[in-house]
């Protein structure tokens, strides 16, 4: 039993995390990135050429089909850069006409490039909800974490989205989302927000719907940064001591299921990262329609960052 699970048993009786239900099917297509950045828990980059084939996209669409009315409000596209990929407008388009709700999780900086202009325009066409990273309202961290530039690409991205509506009118939502720089839980999301809109807005004129505040996973670039810091230890104890059960109910993984750019199905887009598939029979796209909400979420002592303090989501504090 992983220390995760042993704080689920003593706060619930159960050594084991269910499902509650379907909500969110999180599609991840591919690693591809125009960014590296250090934090990046699927080592994300422009040298990653895996991606999503058509055939697992079209199974994928066949199987939304199939679920049953309402069984699913969200389809969530990341990745990497999920505008990268090839297919990437045809599935949005797709997937409107399937789910109430599609987000995309966007890095922002993509909005910048000269031969991707229309993008923004076609999402807002498509009233998709825009996610994008923005892990600090100062230049310094923020191209600390994401690499020199992206701060400022960063903000005229943003001023550009507001141009077209998103972060100003409420039809086209604007989401932000915030992570610590370092081995640290981040602070109360109501009140960073408030700081969020008060420096972009009289430093830049800029607008956004909501800010996510995310836990940082220890996994992937961020755990090799700690691993190098000598801190890999010293952070996993601040998530042990920082576990709170009020965050149980409302854990992402017990209301998704992602599926990777290989067709595999997992529980959440970290455990996608470390290869931990669902704990399911066959854990492929092409059973996801027959898959129970109510199964087993695989867990590890990574899932300890999701119910630190405030919990994080992929949305998110979990609890006031």
């Amino acid at each position: 039993m992983n220390d995760f699970l042993r704080h689920v048993a003593r706060f619930t009786g159960t050594p084991q995390l269910l499902g509650r239900s379907l909500g969110t099917i999180q599609i991840n297509l591919g690693p591809r990135c125009t960014l590296e950045c250090h934090h990046c828990h699927l080592g994300a980059s422009p040298r990653r050429e895996e991606a999503m084939s058509r055939e697992i996209m079209e199974a994928l669409l066949r199987q939304l089909h199939q679920l049953p009315h309402g069984a699913c409000h969200t389809a969530e596209l990341t990745g990497g850069t999920p505008e990268l990929h090839p297919s990437f407008r045809e599935l949005v388009a797709k997937l409107c006409a399937l789910v109430p709700t599609v987000r995309v999780r966007t890095n922002l900086v993509i909005h910048q490039e000269a031969d991707r202009q229309d993008l923004a325009p076609f999402l807002r066409d498509h009233q998709v909800i825009l996610t994008g990273s923005l892990p600090c309202y100062l230049e310094e961290n923020v191209d600390r974490q994401r690499g020199d530039g992206t701060f400022r690409q960063s903000i005229a991205a943003i001023r550009r989205l507001n141009t077209l509506g998103y972060g100003v009118d409420p039809r086209w939502l604007l989401e932000l989302v915030y992570n610590p720089g370092d081995a640290t839980l981040p602070p109360d999301q109501g009140r960073l927000e408030t700081q969020y809109r008060q420096q972009l807005h009289d430093r830049f004129g800029i607008h956004f719907s909501r800010l996510a505040t995310i836990t940082n996973m220890p996994i992937g670039r961020f755990r090799a940064d700690l691993r190098r810091q000598g801190q890999e230890q010293a952070y996993h104890t601040l998530l042990q001591r920082a576990f709170n059960p009020q965050t149980l109910e409302q854990l992402m993984c017990r209301h998704q299921i992602s599926v990777g750019w290989d067709g595999r199905l997992f529980d959440c887009d970290f455990n996608l990262a470390l290869g931990i598939p669902m704990n399911t029979p066959h854990p492929r796209v092409e059973t996801l329609a027959a898959t129970p909400a109510t199964r087993a979420i695989a867990t590890g002592d990574h899932c300890l960052a999701c119910t630190a303090g405030a919990g994080s989501s992929c949305g998110g504090a979990l609890v006031a």
